[in-house]
This record gives structure tokens, sequence and C-alpha cells, in this order.
């Protein structure tokens, strides 16, 4: 008679529940035979337990998720503010848990939001609820970020009010906070072409925001990056590189309030490009 280890009576098991069910469920059976062999031995070794809570999917998780387009902006833009060291900063509708929470980890950090926001003990965060749609009596600043949520503005996804033209209201109440000489930092989903998926979000050909009035009158790209449909990151490329290469990827674009002249500036390389409609200027 053929005698079986256990672990070859396994490998037979988890063999013929491949073949019968399937990777995905054979791999829990796996997962779960391990689960019941930990408890034996923590059993086995006068371990007490007091409830008991069994989680299989972590046996096949990574240690987090070091992509996508929340990842990547949120890092990068707290990086520049850090860099850029403004007097005052001010954020609009930005993810509160990703990047607010990076910035106000080094500096206060004002967030105006249509939603409502429970109060935060942290010192560096100030909130005020408000709808950029309309214009906002809190004066300018020498900095500005509004992340992944312009191609929300009317909408209503957030209870704000429908309105169509409501990104293109909310981008010239974003060039009006920003004072002569600020910076803006604004991202948004970039696709093959401008699209309306309600009432997800709107998604814009890399090169539309150029065409916008006070963007064209008053703004200067000093930056562009982007995440691709991979999720990956390309920093500082031009805003061509990202056209047609992406049907939901993430333009991050850095805007100077003015003109700025060529050379070095705040111990940044810039790379100067003025879009106007289907003009440009190298």
């Amino acid at each position: 008679m053929t005698t079986y280890t256990p672990s070859t009576l396994q490998s037979l098991l988890l063999g013929t529940a491949r073949l019968f069910f399937g990777r995905k469920r054979a791999k829990k059976l796996e997962h779960a035979m391990l689960y019941n062999k930990q408890r034996a031995e923590w059993l086995a070794k006068g371990g007490k337990i007091t409830r008991t809570r069994r989680i299989l999917k972590d046996y096949a998780d990574t240690a987090g998720a070091a992509t996508g387009h929340y990842f990547h902006q949120d890092l990068l833009v707290a990086k520049l503010i850090h860099d850029a060291k403004p007097k005052r900063h001010i954020d609009i509708g930005s993810r509160v848990d990703g990047f607010v929470a990076h910035v106000a980890s080094f500096r206060p950090i004002e967030v105006l939001d249509v939603r409502p926001l429970t109060r935060s003990v942290h010192e560096n965060i100030t909130f005020t609820q408000a709808d950029l749609m309309f214009p906002q009596d809190i004066g300018q600043t020498d900095s500005l970020s509004c992340l992944h949520a312009i191609e929300h503005f009317g909408l209503g996804r957030y209870t704000d009010p429908i309105d169509v033209e409501g990104h293109t209201k909310g981008i010239a109440n974003l060039v009006d906070l920003v004072a002569p000489g600020g910076r803006l930092y604004i991202s948004f989903p970039i696709g093959l072409a401008d699209e309306v998926h309600f009432n997800a979000h709107r998604v814009f050909h890399p090169e539309s925001i150029f065409a916008h009035p006070s963007i064209a009158a008053h703004m200067t790209l000093t930056r562009f990056d982007y995440v691709d449909d991979a999720g990956d990151l390309h920093l500082d490329r031009s805003v061509s590189d990202a056209v047609g290469k992406a049907r939901y990827g993430c333009g991050i674009y850095t805007f100077y309030e003015g003109t700025v002249t060529c050379g070095p500036q705040a111990g940044m390389k810039y790379t100067f490009r003025l879009y106007l409609s289907n003009l440009t200027l190298l």
C-alpha cells in the first residue's frame, strides 16, 4: 500500500481542486488549510484564542499599493509644495486622508470642500465648507491645489447643484484665488477626448485646459506630470507626451500666475510651453 505524507496529500488535494473548481477557489482552499495548520500550531504552543476571526485574503496580499492616480499625485504635489515653501496654501476638494494629510504633516493647510468635514484635532488643518463653483471671499494665496476634484463640479454627485459649466466656473474661481506670482496645482482625469461620465466624473483631453479663458489669460504652465492607464507616474513631461496615451489617466499640472522668464526659478528647471486652443508656441 502506498503511504502519502501530509504534504503530498495536500498537494494532491489542491491539484484536484484546481482541476475541478479552478485556480481561484483552489487558492481559497489552500489558504483555509494554511489557517487551520497555523491555528493548530498556535494552540499546541499554549496560545489562547479569545475570539475566532478568520482572515484568509491577507495570505496573498502585498505590502500596499504604491501606484495609481491618488498615490502619485498626492505625494508628488505635497513634495512640490514642501520645496516651494509658500506663505499660504489653500486646497480645494482634494483627498483629506491622502494629499491634505501629507501637506499637514509639515505645514498649515486651509481646506475648502462642498462636503462637510468632521472637525480635525490636528492644528495644521483648517476647514471651510464652500462650493467653488461660486466665487469665494477668502483672499488670494500664493499656493493653491485642486487635485482630482474639478472633474466633479456640477455633476451633483457630492450634493452640488447641477451645472453643465461647473468645471469651467470652478477653474475661473481657482485662478481668481491665485495671487500674482503664485502657483496653482491642479489634476484631473485625462483621456482621448473630453467626455462626461455622468454622474461619476468628466475626462479631459490633456490639452483642453489651455483653452480655458482664465488659464490662457493669466497662467503659465511650468510643469506637467501624468499617471498612465497602468497607474505608473511619468515625471516632468511635455503635455504632448500624454496625448493619445491614456483612456483614463491623471494629468498633474503646475501653473504659475503671470509670465515666467526663461531660466531656473526657485531652484527648479522649467520647460515653458504656452497652449492656446490648437496653437502651440515653443
